[in-house]
């Protein structure tokens, strides 16, 4: 395998973080930044790799991750845990803070954070069950007690967040396009579930 590019890694990302979707060469280069030619070149190289599958609908072909494939998960996990690793330092610092939780699954670290250098809160998705959910609120009221910037925590199970994408709940859409902390095996797990026709 050849070194990981940045638009191979933002491909990767985008088609993993947008369970909701279908993408072509096209639509992924335009969501990506990249030329359709340099996106396809891409995905044909991740699908000769067992990385990336494609499925002809028309004259299109729309690629998804491979995740019957143990390459390509761990492939996909790789790309996730070097996103929060190749963070800026203001988001690699609340990266850190967020990995001492325990009673979590899944953690995306989402909204604003990412976006401004002047934030409110940060916002984080925390999948868990239900029986750790009492310990993963008081995880979180202890942080918020220790911060200046408050913890804004979106509370899911598994079955919640397979049940929001299914009915395409934006908040929970725009949540799982964050950094995935913890859980980076999980999280492809949902989104394996979410593609299941």
């Amino acid at each position: 395998m050849k070194e990981i590019t940045k638009a191979e890694m933002d491909v990767v990302l985008k088609l993993v973080k947008s369970p909701e979707a279908d993408y072509n060469a096209n639509s992924l280069a335009k969501v990506v930044g990249i030329t359709a030619m340099g996106a396809l070149k891409i995905l044909k190289r991740l699908e000769n790799e067992s990385i990336l599958k494609s499925k002809r609908i028309g004259n299109a072909a729309i690629y998804r991750v491979n995740t019957e494939n143990s390459y390509a998960r761990r492939y996909v996990d790789l790309i996730l845990s070097r996103e929060s690793l190749h963070t800026s330092p203001k988001v690699k610092r609340w990266v850190e803070e967020l990995k001492k939780i325990s009673h979590a699954d899944v953690i995306v670290l989402f909204g604003s954070v990412l976006e401004k250098s002047n934030h409110n809160d940060i916002d984080v998705l925390l999948i868990t069950d239900q029986k750790r959910f009492p310990k993963l609120q008081r995880e979180i009221k202890d942080l918020n007690e220790i911060n200046i910037k408050k913890v804004h925590p979106m509370y899911q199970t598994y079955q919640d967040v397979l049940k929001n994408i299914k009915k395409r709940d934006k908040p929970l859409l725009n949540a799982i396009k964050g950094i995935v902390i913890i859980g980076e095996e999980k999280f492809l797990g949902i989104y394996d579930e979410s593609r299941k026709e």
